[in-house]
């Protein structure tokens, strides 16, 4: 009985862990077991990481080429564009004006061939007509001046007169007319304005306050 014992003792300690730790060259595989395994060399394996990082620095810069060349493009086109809307923006108001000239000659051919006046009045009152109309069709319409207070933000004063019973500042003659863009002042009207009294008038340009 005592030999079976020693014999199953032996057998047992012999599959028992011994508690030492692996060594450092155990635990680790070395590089070229490694590379032997992927069946590539080992300094492959070190190189692949500068090789893929050069290639993204070419992606990314020819990226940044074509970027900036379709830029550059887009401007000179921009510009080109924009050279051709100014020196076309006034087509469509000089087509709509041909025909307001075309009743001007019209008008001046008749004088010529009559002899007389009443067809030219006539045909100059219906071209005015006409050319107005155009305007207005493009935002241009007239500032009104005789009979209202001088307003300096529409009215630009060539003189004063003597009010004889006119309010003072009050506008009594325009000599050219003013006309508006939409809401903006395309050009002020040129009158005479009614003094405070007959010793103020003059020639200058009236002060007043807008």
């Amino acid at each position: 009985m005592r030999k079976k014992s020693d014999s199953i003792e032996k057998t047992s300690g012999s599959d028992t862990f011994d508690g030492r730790e692996p060594s450092i060259d155990e635990a680790a595989p070395d590089a070229e077991g490694s590379a032997a395994a992927t069946g590539e060399p080992a300094s492959n394996i070190t190189d692949q990481q500068p090789q893929t990082l050069e290639e993204e620095m070419k992606t990314v810069q020819d990226r940044y080429l074509r970027l900036a060349a379709e830029f550059e493009n887009y401007k000179k086109r921009a510009q080109r564009d924009q050279a051709e809307y100014t020196k076309y923006a006034t087509e469509r108001l000089l087509r709509e004006l041909l025909p307001v000239l075309d009743n001007l000659q019209r008008a001046l051919q008749h004088a010529q061939q009559s002899g007389g006046t009443d067809g030219l009045i006539e045909g100059v009152e219906l071209t005015c007509k006409q050319f107005l109309e155009v305007l207005g069709r493009f935002g241009v319409r007239p500032i009104p001046s005789v009979g209202l207070p001088f307003d300096p933000a529409v009215h630009q004063a060539v003189a004063t007169v003597d009010p004889q019973g006119r309010a003072p500042n009050t506008i009594v003659e325009e000599y050219e007319k003013g006309y508006y863009l939409h809401d903006r002042v395309l050009r002020p009207a040129r009158v005479t304005v009614a003094a405070s009294s007959p010793g103020e008038c003059r020639d200058a340009p009236v002060k007043s306050t807008p």
